[in-house]
C-alpha cells in the first residue's frame, strides 16, 4: 500500500514537472530546451540575453508557471487540511467563506481606496485572515471535527452564511465602481495568472517555506485525529491545540494564494477528492500536486488553447477551474455513488 501511494504520488510529480515544461516552453511563443538552459544561465549570471526571447520567459512564461504551479500547491494542501480535520468534502475555502472574505477585502481596497498591486494583496490576505477567525469564533462551543459533531458543522455553516453576505457585499460595490474599476475588479475575482511577476513569486514562495513545515509537522497527529477525539487525546494528541493550528495553517496557505493570484475556483475543493481517488487513501502531498496540475493545466488551456478558439480572448485561470470544476465535481459524486451501490 506505501509503495503504491509513493508510486502514485511521484507520478503526480512527474505530470506536474511536465505540464510546468510545457508552460514555459511552448504556447504563442515556443522555446527549445538548450534556448531556456541559455536564457536562465544569462539571466542568472548576467550574460549575453538573447533578444526578445529572454524578456518572454524570464519576465511573463517561467514567473507566471512558478505562481501557478505555487498556488496550486497552497490551495490543494489548504483544501486537503480542511476537508480531513472536518471529514466532509465540502470543507474546502471555497465553500466555508475563506475564498468571499480575501474577495471582499481586495474589492473594498480596490474600489473605496482606489488600491493596486500589493496593497490589494495584502487587503485580500487581511480580508481572509478576518473572515477565519469569525467563522472560528462561531464554530466554537465543541470539538472541531470530532467525527463530522456539531462544531464541524457549525464551522461549515457559518461559512456559507457569511460567504453569502461577502458575496452580497462585493456585489453591492461592484455597482458603486465606473466601469474601469469594475472590469479590473472581475479580472481579480475570477483569479488570474495575467500579473505574475517575480516579487509576487518571492512573498509566495516564501509564505510556502513556513506554511509547508507547519503542514508537515500537522499532518502526523491530523491523522492520529482521524480516530476520534478520545482516542486522540488517549495517544497524547492535545487535540484542541491540534485542530487550531490544522484551521490556521490551512487559512494561511489559502489566504496568501488568494492574496498571489485572486480566488482562483474549485482548486482547493477538487485537489482533495481526486489525489484520493488517485492514490486510494487522503493524502496531503497528492492534493499539493494534484492543486497544482490543475492550475498548470487550467492555465495552459486559458494562456494558449481559448484564444484560437475566441478569436484571441486570453482567460483568467479562474474561469477555466470554475467551468471545468463543477461538471467533475459532479462525475466524482456519480462514480463515487456507484461504487458504494
Amino acid at each position: 500500500m506505501l509503495n503504491a501511494l509513493l508510486n502514485r504520488t511521484a507520478a503526480l510529480a512527474i505530470a506536474v514537472v511536465l505540464l510546468f515544461a510545457a508552460g514555459v516552453l511552448l504556447g504563442s511563443y515556443t522555446v527549445t530546451i538548450p534556448d531556456f538552459f541559455r536564457i536562465l544561465s544569462a539571466h542568472l549570471t548576467g550574460g549575453e540575453k538573447i533578444p526578445g526571447a529572454s524578456f518572454i520567459v524570464m519576465e511573463t512564461k517561467l514567473p507566471r508557471a512558478v505562481i501557478g504551479a505555487l498556488i496550486g500547491i497552497a490551495f490543494g494542501l489548504s483544501g486537503g487540511l480542511f476537508q480531513t480535520m472536518l471529514r466532509n468534502p465540502l470543507a474546502s475555502p471555497d465553500v466555508i467563506g475563506i475564498s468571499y472574505g480575501a474577495s471582499a477585502g481586495a474589492v473594498t481596497a480596490i474600489v473605496i481606496f482606489g488600491a493596486s498591486g500589493a496593497a490589494v494583496s495584502g487587503a485580500a490576505l487581511g480580508g481572509a485572515i478576518a473572515v477565519a477567525a469569525l467563522i472560528y469564533g462561531i464554530s466554537r462551543g465543541g470539538s472541531l471535527g470530532g467525527g463530522g459533531g456539531a462544531a464541524g458543522n457549525r464551522l461549515i455553516l457559518a461559512g456559507v452564511g457569511i460567504a453569502a453576505a461577502l458575496h452580497a457585499m462585493v456585489n453591492f460595490l461592484l455597482t458603486r465602481a465606473d466601469i474601469r474599476t469594475a472590469a479590473d475588479v472581475l479580472v481579480w475575482l475570477n483569479g488570474s495568472l495575467n500579473s505574475a511577476s517575480w516579487d509576487r513569486a518571492g512573498v509566495l514562495a516564501l509564505a510556502l517555506l513556513l506554511l509547508i513545515p507547519a503542514a508537515v509537522l500537522l499532518a502526523g497527529p491530523l491523522r492520529i485525529l482521524e480516530l476520534g477525539d478520545d482516542a486522540a487525546a488517549g495517544l497524547g494528541i492535545r487535540v484542541g491545540r491540534t485542530r487550531l493550528g490544522v484551521v490556521m495553517t490551512a487559512v494561511a496557505l489559502a489566504a496568501v494564494a488568494t492574496a498571489a493570484a485572486g480566488p482562483v475556483a474549485f482548486v482547493a475543493f477538487l485537489a482533495g477528492p481526486i489525489a484520493r481517488r488517485f492514490t486510494g487513501t487522503a493524502s496531503l502531498p497528492a492534493s499539493a500536486l494534484v492543486g497544482a496540475l490543475i492550475v498548470l493545466a487550467a492555465d495552459y488551456f486559458a494562456a494558449n488553447i481559448a484564444p484560437l478558439l475566441l478569436d484571441g480572448t486570453v482567460l483568467p485561470v479562474g474561469v477555466i477551474t470554475g467551468a471545468l470544476g463543477a461538471p467533475f465535481l459532479l462525475w466524482l459524486l456519480v462514480t463515487s455513488n456507484r461504487k458504494d451501490a
